[in-house]
């Protein structure tokens, strides 16, 4: 293979990347084509988003696993405060009940919610409730950042987990103390947002590159045969909505969305060493570099000997400490690895090596520290 040194290293690098390669039948990479992917996937439409709801609740029926009202305040003082909306007044009286819970209610208001539909909401204990199964939210509104409330909650939860105790023992499955209600909440506000009356709309790429942002836009204008697309920065690109769409926004994005377009990343390596997840672009490059990998084992084995007197002797009998002290360095030769081998060859090599995922970082990040690779390292 052109660019890997034929040391012992290089040849079993060639063979390892060879074995892999046909044994999951894949053929050499080819940087003729590359996969596209539709403009919707690559962007989305500012100002179509979701937005974030929260509030605060009681959730009831619990079967004495809710929160103790003696040690959580504030689930006593709503839980008094909405009896008396009701008409009960418990003022000055002892109430001894486990059977309610204080909670968080949160949910995501979809884009163009229209008022009297339906959203899913996530209800968490906030107290020392030990479970919420069987519960039942009493109504709850929810609030956006604003302060308004933009749906009402209320339902019966369901776990995910459970948890059971006895006398001397306990179990518990999942989070028993999370649930979540489907279609729970009713939405009671629209956020106002006349996209079709808009003169232009802007594309926010998901990913921001300079590459990907000019091909979106060379796209949409081949296609609509004017210059409707402009980008302004690396994450964004301006769409003026041309005549014949004038009002009607929605058609003209429509039309756009199932473009393709070949997006383009910067290299990049993002390594998890907590878990030893290595990911890597497709774009990384190795330039000329030698590489060497070795272990240092250090064995302390020991064997007291027990040392005892003859018989009808004079003596007492003692242990002699015997300790054995070994040094093993299992260490590779240096192997040269030339410019322009891709660092997924030079992974795969690595890996038939019987190099595992955390020596495998530790090389990668002396590679990058002594500039042999042209890509941004990212550690998780």
């Amino acid at each position: 293979m052109p660019g890997v040194h034929e040391t012992g290293f290089g040849r079993a690098l060639v063979y390892a990347v060879g074995v892999a390669l046909l044994a999951l039948g894949v053929a050499w990479p080819s940087t003729a084509a590359f996969a596209t992917s539709r403009i919707k996937d690559l962007a989305n439409i500012e100002g179509v988003r979701q937005n974030q709801l929260i509030g605060y609740g009681l959730v009831v029926g619990l079967n004495g696993t809710g929160d103790t009202l003696n040690n959580i305040p504030f689930t006593k003082q709503s839980l008094q405060a909405m009896l008396e909306r009701m008409g009960v007044n418990i003022r000055g009286t002892t109430i001894r009940t486990g059977n309610v819970a204080a909670v968080m209610v949160t949910g995501n208001l979809p884009a163009f919610g229209t008022q009297g539909t339906r959203m899913d909401v996530t209800v968490s204990a906030l107290g020392d409730a030990k479970s919420l199964q069987g519960g039942t939210l009493l109504v709850t509104s929810l609030l956006g950042a604003d302060g308004n409330v933009y749906a009402v909650a209320q339902g019966s939860l369901a776990i995910g987990g459970f948890s059971a105790e006895g006398a001397a023992a306990s179990i518990t499955r999942g989070v028993p103390t999370v649930g979540r209600i489907a279609n729970g909440a009713i939405i009671e506000r629209e956020i106002e947002f006349a996209l079709n009356r808009m003169p232009h709309v802007r594309l926010a790429l998901r990913n921001g590159d300079f590459t990907t942002a000019k091909r979106i836009a060379s796209a949409i204008n081949d296609y609509l045969g004017v210059n409707s697309a402009e980008p302004i920065d690396p994450s964004t690109v301006q769409l003026r909505i041309p005549p014949q769409f004038k009002g009607n926004a929605v058609a003209f994005l429509t039309e756009i969305e199932q473009l393709q377009v070949e997006p383009d990343l910067s290299a990049r390596i993002v390594i998890d060493e907590r878990s030893g997840i290595i990911v890597m672009g497709r774009d990384v490059r190795v330039a000329t570099v030698a590489v060497a990998q070795g272990n240092l084992t250090v064995s302390i084995s020991e064997s007291p000997q027990v040392s005892q007197p003859q018989p009808f002797a004079r003596g007492r009998t003692v242990v002699t400490p015997n300790t054995r002290v070994g040094v093993q360095e299992d260490g590779r030769k240096l192997a040269l690895v030339k410019s322009g081998v891709s660092l997924q060859q030079l992974v795969d090599g690595l890996n038939g090596l019987g190099i595992g995922p955390r020596d495998l970082i530790s090389i990668l990040q002396a590679i990058k520290a002594a500039g042999a690779i042209q890509a941004d390292i990212e550690v998780m």
